[in-house]
């Protein structure tokens, strides 16, 4: 057996996110067809995290298994070519020990949040950008961003439909950044509740427009409840930028 490794890029408009379902189109049908179709193997893939419909990806990680060992360039480029012409695509390969746990074995993700701060309606960005009219304070959305970070109950910040075990993360970064009229927000953890990306996101924007104070945020983080915060910001301004592994 000869188990690789996947580093995948994605535009998730118009998918119905990483994990196969019978609504429509996912990232992970979509690549294991494209296994099947050049290897002959009905492979399960592992992604290192699961993202949603409209959500996008730079530096997804998966894992998948194959009978024989082939070169990795030869997996990447039968993979591309079996991927075309959907909006996937694989910018590495490598051959890893059977062991190698995609989602498990990860020591951080990072995702970033992309922001468009301004009147006029997107063209370009339509999709890849949650457009917000409204002037934003990005020093603001940071003051309230810091009191996120730290080893906290995320329950106010979590989907209801979030299966995760426990709602207690540690929060590495929560960094907010202007260029121009382009907010992102950058956040990073070992791991994430489901939509907890997306209602901070919601929250500090509640924030940046002076809504809300930033104290607000802790009040928030403190009350343990989901209608304490704010809003879930869409999905299609969110990336997946990388996964990290221990190395050695």
């Amino acid at each position: 057996m000869a188990r690789y490794k996947l580093t995948l890029e994605y535009d998730g408009t118009g998918l119905v996110g990483w994990q196969r379902q019978a609504n429509g189109p996912s990232v992970q049908a979509a690549l294991e067809d494209a296994i099947e179709a050049f290897s002959g193997e009905a492979a399960t893939t592992t992604a290192a995290g699961r993202t949603d419909a409209g959500v996008h990806a730079l530096g997804q990680v998966a894992h998948f298994d194959l009978a024989r060992l082939r070169p990795a360039d030869t997996v990447s480029d039968a993979l591309n070519a079996h991927l075309r012409p959907r909006p996937i695509a694989v910018v590495a390969a490598e051959a890893v020990n059977d062991d190698f746990h995609a989602r498990f074995m990860a020591t951080e993700r990072h995702y970033r949040y992309r922001i468009v701060n301004r009147r006029g309606p997107l063209t370009l960005d339509r999709d890849r950008a949650w457009q917000v009219a409204r002037p934003l304070d990005e020093a603001a959305m940071q003051a309230g961003a810091d009191l996120l970070v730290g080893h906290h109950d995320f329950t106010s910040f979590r989907a209801a439909e979030c299966q995760a075990a426990s709602p207690v993360k540690t929060l590495d970064q929560l960094r907010v950044t202007r260029a121009g009229d382009e907010i992102t927000i950058g956040a990073r953890a070992r791991s994430f509740l489901h939509h907890q990306v997306r209602n901070m996101v919601g929250s500090l924007v509640l924030v940046g427009e002076g809504k809300w104070p930033p104290e607000r945020i802790a009040s928030a983080l403190g009350a343990r409840d989901r209608t304490a915060a704010g809003p879930t910001a869409p999905a299609k301004g969110l990336y997946l930028m990388s996964v990290a592994y221990e190395t050695g």
